[in-house]
């Protein structure tokens, strides 16, 4: 070969790794400025994810693999055609951390700004601590883009975190000014069905939200939810307007695909039945079986509904499932609030008044002032403009209660008589059959009325025989019993009293029916004990109703026409009292077996003068 031809071959093989060379370098230039890869929530959360010790039983790196009903949930906020997701669900299935991989995705990868809507400020304030920071301070991908909570730049504070991009607001549906200013891409809603059915007077809180995601062609709203009743639960509006989508598993033996039902649910063995071949098959059978959403609603609707229930949970049993609702069964409250927390189904409530004839039915005669089955003794009294009254209640086993005396004591209570009267009845003793004697252990008094400082005076001097005022609260979520108060010029002890939560469960104990069951009333026929039919049209004379306030259902209780309300009243008051003190049942019944009294008022015992002699 000549010097010319192998100049020439050198050239083309310097050519060609030239080439090769640059190739190479622009490959490298490519992945360095590509987008990066399109990922799903889920597959963000499989990538990134880690769950905190604080606030998750199986720290670590997340795997979507062990709730494989939660990745379509998560993957449809990223599908174009869907608007609005929309979750029932119970307990134990995830929720939380469903909203928690959303803010992550969004925060990380899809940037924008996010508001998570609470029922409360201050519900919120505390998400964001045992929530959120834990999320972002282990999940290095999230830590890099949200600002240290110690630094003074104000970017990371508890209810506003910025990121590169956006913004993650937290606020309450209880303040109005939290829902305003700021256009929102990412509305995230959680237990919604605990929302007030108005931020103060600006109208429905997540109807406010909303309306802030208008400037975003492509924003989301995501509502989360346990349900409550049917007339009135937000989530369950929302879900029965969706695709209504339940979570299906195949049969172990047919193979057929049917979701989680209870009523398939056998107690002994632990196993469900299957629709279809009937065949029986432990827990661990069915949920090692694949699974599939199936659309039972508008299969067009650009709103994805999803429906779960604890039977689904990798973190609740079956076994554990059945042993609560042997226990819940035993009361209307408290079946109402394992459908509610375990099923994810609203309760369905009978809104018909009750009829007094069964009531009237229900009354016995008494052989002496406290029948058997007495444990304790509580007082209710009412306050009005003329008179005084009072009821006193007897409680048993399983909440049973028994009415004892119903007395009116006429009289101005601006005046000390009429105390002086029903001073005297309160320190009352009543006697059982065998004569033992049983004194009222706790007394509740209305404050509410035109009488607030007599009965705080009352009270006050009276409270070393758990002689308390109290004042109604009305309103969905307010607690039957609260913290006590001492914010008054006598500085007597004041309960606050959730008025219609108590009515609610006085209603409800009415219409037990089994006399060994939970909350039965029993009633006195003796004519002197004064439970006549006025006493039973005065306890059934509330019934609920649903109002519709900014458009949302609103359960309030309406009083008939011309009929009192007062013994309804007095056996809120008196149920209330039993609240406060709250009787070991176990220890009051080995007393009365032996012949001793219970858990009586105290009584001021009288000092003794020491005598002091003295040398002369």
């Amino acid at each position: 070969m000549s010097k010319a031809s192998e100049r020439l071959t050198d050239l083309s093989e310097d050519i060609a790794q030239g080439f090769k060379s640059t190739q190479r370098l622009f490959a490298r230039l490519a992945r360095v400025v590509a987008p990066p890869p399109t990922l799903t929530v889920s597959e963000w959360a499989d990538e990134y994810r880690i769950l905190s010790k604080e606030s998750s039983a199986e720290p670590g790196r997340w795997r979507t693999s062990r709730t494989p009903y939660q990745r379509e949930i998560m993957d449809c906020v990223t599908d174009r055609n869907t608007k609005e997701v929309v979750v029932m669900a119970s307990a134990q299935v995830g929720k939380s951390e469903l909203i928690n991989n959303i803010i992550g995705y969004y925060i990380d990868y899809n940037a924008a700004p996010i508001l998570l809507l609470m029922p409360t400020l201050e519900i919120a304030q505390a998400y964001s601590k045992d929530r959120i920071a834990p999320m972002i301070r282990d999940s290095k991908t999230l830590s890099s883009k949200v600002g240290d909570p110690a630094a003074r730049d104000g970017d990371n504070t508890l209810l506003h975190k910025k990121f590169p991009g956006g913004h993650l607001t937290l606020v309450g549906a209880n303040s109005p000014a939290g829902l305003a200013s700021r256009p929102i891409k990412i509305v995230l809603a959680d237990e919604v069905d605990r929302f007030p059915a108005s931020a103060g007077s600006e109208g429905d809180p997540l109807f406010l939200a909303h309306q802030r995601t208008k400037t975003f062609w492509d924003a989301k709203k995501i509502s989360v939810s346990t349900p409550t009743e049917e007339k009135t639960s937000r989530i369950y509006k929302e879900f029965r307007d969706s695709t209504k989508e339940e979570w299906y598993i195949s049969c172990p033996s047919c193979g057929y695909f049917q979701p989680y039902v209870w009523e398939q649910i056998i107690f002994e063995p632990v196993s469900m039945k299957c629709a279809y071949c009937e065949e029986l098959h432990t827990e661990q059978e069915w949920k090692s079986r694949p699974g599939e959403w199936v659309v039972t609603g508008d299969k067009t609707s650009n709103r994805r509904g999803f429906h779960l229930n604890a039977l689904m949970s990798p973190w609740e049993s079956w076994g554990n499932i059945i042993v609560n609702f042997k226990s819940a069964k035993k009361s209307q409250e408290t079946l109402k609030a394992w459908v509610n927390t375990t099923l994810g189904e609203v309760w369905i409530e009978d809104y018909e008044s009750q009829d007094i004839e069964p009531l009237l039915k229900r009354r016995i005669e008494y052989k002496a002032e406290l029948p058997e089955g007495v444990l304790i003794l509580t007082a209710g009294v009412d306050v009005q403009d003329d008179r005084l009254e009072v009821e006193v209640v007897g409680w048993g086993h399983n909440d049973q209660s028994y009415g004892i005396s119903y007395q009116i004591f006429m009289g101005d209570p601006g005046q000390g008589d009429v105390w002086d009267t029903l001073d005297h009845y309160l320190q009352k003793s009543f006697e059982f059959e065998d004569g033992v004697q049983l004194a009222i252990s706790c007394t509740c008094v209305d404050s509410g009325g035109h009488y607030t400082q007599e009965v705080y005076e009352f009270c006050k001097a009276r409270e070393h025989r758990r002689v308390y005022a109290i004042k109604g609260r009305g309103g969905e979520g307010v607690p039957f019993v609260g913290r006590h108060t001492r914010n008054n010029r006598q500085r007597a002890a004041l309960f606050s009293i959730g008025v219609d939560a108590g009515k609610e469960m006085v209603v409800n104990r009415l219409k037990v029916v089994d006399n060994e069951a939970h909350g039965y009333c029993i009633y006195p026929a003796n004519e002197e004990r004064n439970y006549d039919e006025m006493y039973f049209k005065g306890i059934t004379s509330e019934q609920r109703k649903i109002k519709y306030v900014n458009g949302q259902p609103k359960v309030i209780w309406v009083k008939k026409s011309g009929v009192r309300n007062e013994p309804l009243d007095l056996r809120n008051y008196a149920t209330a009292a039993l609240k406060i003190i709250n009787p070991q049942f176990d220890l009051l019944e080995s007393l009365r077996k032996s012949g001793k009294t219970g858990m009586e008022a105290p009584r001021r015992r009288r000092r003794k003068r020491k005598q002091v002699s003295r040398g002369l």
